[in-house]
Formats: structure tokens, C-alpha cells, sequence
């Protein structure tokens, strides 16, 4: 692969993600779980390129995609990733994905 997610179409992007949960779905069948981690990592990069960064506004809490319960209070953007707290965790900054980020009014 040589094109960047940013460079890709909406089309080619879709069948990236597709590719990649693939591999995934194979790695982790094989009992390979460290590359079962870096296709499901790579996928949701790419799922972030289908999304506009301005439908996420800081100041405003999101539930965590993959981790149930969890609380994410986003601080500010910076590309397709989202910077700020995991609630009633250690209080780190971390950045994570915009495709991990869901709404918490469209969780419920």
C-alpha cells in the first residue's frame, strides 16, 4: 500500500477497511494477536479519514469505541485525532482516533 488514507477516495478507503478487518479477522484466528492489534488499529486510521473533524467539538464528553463504560472529554483536534482525558482515570492527555469517539447523546 502505498497511498497515504489521506490521499485515498471514500471508495478506497471503504475497501482498505475491509482488507485490513480481513487480516485481522485471519490473524486473530491464527492465535496472532499482536497483528490482529496493528490490522484493527490500521482500520479504524483509516475509518477516521470517512469522518469530518468538525462533528467533534471539544468541551464535549464521547464514549470510547471497544471500551464499554468508558468516558473520553475531548480537549481540542489535531488531524483526525481527538486529544483529552479518559474520565475517572490517571487524568493523562492521550489522543486517540476520531473513530473511536462516539457521542454520548448517541450511545444512549
Amino acid at each position: 500500500m502505498d497511498k497515504k488514507y489521506s490521499d485515498m477516495t471514500p471508495s478506497e478507503l471503504r475497501t482498505e477497511i475491509a482488507t485490513l478487518k480481513e487480516k485481522a479477522r485471519k490473524a486473530e484466528q491464527l492465535g496472532i494477536l499482536n497483528e490482529f492489534a496493528v490490522y484493527e488499529r490500521k482500520a479504524l486510521m483509516a475509518q477516521a479519514f470517512l469522518l469530518n473533524p468538525d462533528d467533534f467539538k471539544p468541551g464535549e464528553m464521547y464514549r470510547i469505541e471497544g471500551d464499554p463504560g468508558v468516558f473520553f472529554q475531548l480537549e481540542y483536534l489535531k488531524g483526525r485525532f481527538g486529544w483529552g482525558y479518559r474520565l475517572g482515570g490517571d487524568h493523562y492527555e492521550e489522543a486517540l482516533p476520531i473513530s473511536m469517539l462516539t457521542p454520548v447523546k448517541e450511545g444512549m
